[in-house]
């Protein structure tokens, strides 16, 4: 009798959301910018693809592959510091959270952030993402220098005098063009925001919407579906003295009530969804909040409920129409929703892929609970935001191809040249990346 053969179990890395699962061939963890080189030289020697992933806060499988998946959990050192000019380089897998703290130490802060901070520098950036604010750029367009081990293991470095074609792309280059080992960033002195977080009626709400957004540094909202209530928040930089929260105060409104109830909420709508519409109206009525805190402690907010989401960037000015379509469709499909849908706006920059590129820009997010189905609400929302011209989140789930998406991004040939230059074989490649971007030019 010949012996079984046993055969090495493959890794194996799921996303956040749970959404996402992919069985690289292996997973490294380099901790220097020599090492992720290294590991790129190899894989291209053994002739497989390359992809690197951070805290998996992506719902798209923009990090998935079958052949070398590189962690960067071990590049998250602070490399430097310039006190003359604000700007600070990074090793490009540091968590925003810890960024964050890092920069505070130095009298410093990003002077725009998203409501999450888990994410690494690197995911974050790479995918455009953003936080609020009509005269504040995203994350990707507060970079002025990084450094990319490319498809053949060389390092480049990149800022608008040194490689400056490959620069203005890989800002948010969706992992397609290298791996990003450093980021140097240009940072702002830190600062306070005045934050008043209060529920409006959300017809009011969209009548005041110009108001609301011009009047205010940063201002954001929460339609909550089957209600007729948005949940605001009004964020103003202050020299006012900091004026938190407790700590008592801030545990019952981040975990007892948006983490901890809202799950509850959550978990018992998946069970019996007709109670949904009941529930929901508990909650705008958690009542005003006025705080003055550091920025990053009032832009971003702890998220324990696992949830799987879409979002579109489309001209701001199409903000109230695109919302009201979004409510009728609710209503027309009969959908039970426990999310509030998240509307935001930020200002135009100009790096090709970014999704404000060009145009000011309003956001529609729209969100299920993980394990909840969501084919007719994505795919109808997703129709909505076509006829805007919207473009996708790179990290969030979207159901648009290479063909799409290519007459909504002006400078979309210039990202195409610059990736086809630097990876011509697909070595940073995968399926995700084949559907939106198709494959490398030859």
């Amino acid at each position: 009798m010949s012996a079984a053969i046993t055969r090495p179990r493959r890794a194996s890395w799921t996303n956040w959301g749970r959404n996402q699962v992919c069985a690289p061939a292996e997973i490294r963890r380099p901790a220097s910018e020599e090492e992720l080189a290294d590991l790129v030289k190899q894989a291209a020697a053994n002739g497989q693809r390359v992809k690197a992933v951070g805290a998996g806060h992506s719902f798209t499988s923009i990090a998935c592959t079958d052949g070398v998946l590189v962690d960067l959990r071990h590049q998250a050192r602070v490399l430097d510091h310039d006190p003359a000019t604000g700007r600070v380089t990074v090793e490009a897998g540091i968590p925003l959270h810890r960024l964050s703290d890092e920069l505070d130490v130095r009298g410093l802060a990003l002077e725009n952030m998203g409501d999450i901070d888990r994410q690494c520098l690197a995911g974050a950036t790479q995918t455009a993402t953003h936080g609020t604010g009509l005269r504040f750029r995203n994350l990707s367009a507060q970079i002025v220098g990084l450094r990319l081990v490319t498809a053949d293991g060389s390092v480049l470095e990149c800022s608008d005098a040194e490689n400056a074609d490959v620069f203005r792309s890989a800002r948010a280059g969706l992992g397609a063009l290298g791996l990003v080992s450093t980021v140097t960033l240009q940072c702002v002195p830190a600062f306070r925001l005045h934050a008043v977080e209060e529920p409006m009626p959300v017809d009011d709400v969209l009548a005041q919407l110009d108001e609301l957004v011009t009047g205010n540094d940063h201002f954001e909202f929460y339609w909550v579906p089957h209600t007729r209530w948005a949940l605001t928040k009004r964020n103003r930089r202050s020299d006012e003295p900091a004026r938190p929260r407790s700590r008592r105060r801030e545990w019952v409104d981040d975990m007892a009530l948006n983490n901890y109830a809202f799950g509850t909420l959550c978990r018992v709508g998946r069970w019996r969804p007709t109670l949904i519409p009941r529930l929901a109206k508990i909650i705008p009525s958690t009542g005003r909040l006025d705080y003055v805190d550091r920025s990053d402690r009032v832009f971003t907010s702890p998220r324990k409920v696992r949830f799987w989401e879409m979002e579109y960037g489309i001209p701001r000015e199409a903000l109230p129409e695109a919302l009201g379509r979004v409510r009728r469709l609710v209503d027309e499909i009969g959908m039970r929703l426990s999310f509030p849908v998240e509307v935001r706006v930020v200002a135009p920059d100009d790096i090709p892929l970014s999704t404000a590129e060009g145009r000011e820009t309003g956001y529609i997010a729209v969100h299920v609970y993980r394990g909840t189905p969501y084919d007719a609400y994505f795919t109808g929302v997703e129709r909505i935001m076509d006829s805007y011209g919207g473009r996708p989140h790179w990290g969030k789930l979207h159901f648009q191809r290479a063909e799409t998406l290519a007459p909504r991004y002006p400078r979309w040939d210039e990202f195409q040249r610059v990736r086809a230059r630097l990876d011509p074989e697909g070595r940073f490649a995968n399926p995700y990346l084949d559907r939106v971007l198709g494959p490398v030019a030859g």
